[in-house]
């Protein structure tokens, strides 16, 4: 079963594969690239993420399943990168498992708390406190 933790224990091994910052930054922002754009409609103020330094879009879009998926874009390729690594541990799974998974260790874990400046690492903040609260209003509807 592909849950968060395992899909943060994939990441941290892909992180770990690739030694310095310098490498994981180009990584993060080359999984950014691969993010689909959202439409010009889905840029919206309803969308936008505050707190962060860069325009950000967070898209929730619910299931028939319980599921949740979520979509993202950014202004900044980094944070394209972060939205991506945020969807990687978070898109296509249910609202409690979600609301559940301790976000702030998962950072600890990647290294990005101590590798982002602070504009960026509160912006990572803001994001995925946006992704649990959409998570925690699915999972009491």
């Amino acid at each position: 079963m592909n849950t968060i933790d395992n899909a943060l224990a994939d990441l941290v091994e892909e992180f770990d594969l690739l030694g310095d910052w310098e490498e994981r930054y180009r990584y993060v922002i080359e999984l950014g690239r691969e993010l689909a754009p959202l439409s010009d409609s889905e840029r919206s103020e309803a969308n936008k993420v505050r707190g962060c330094a860069s325009q950000v879009w967070l898209v929730t879009e619910p299931q028939a399943d319980g599921v949740v998926n979520f979509r993202g874009d950014s202004d900044a390729h980094i944070v394209r990168g972060l939205i991506a690594v945020l969807l990687r541990l978070f898109s296509g799974r249910q609202p409690d498992e979600i609301v559940a998974f301790d976000v702030k260790s998962a950072f600890d874990r990647l290294g990005l708390a101590g590798h982002l400046s602070a504009q960026r690492s509160n912006g990572l903040a803001s994001m995925a406190a946006r992704i649990r609260r959409d998570a925690e209003a699915l999972a009491t509807a």
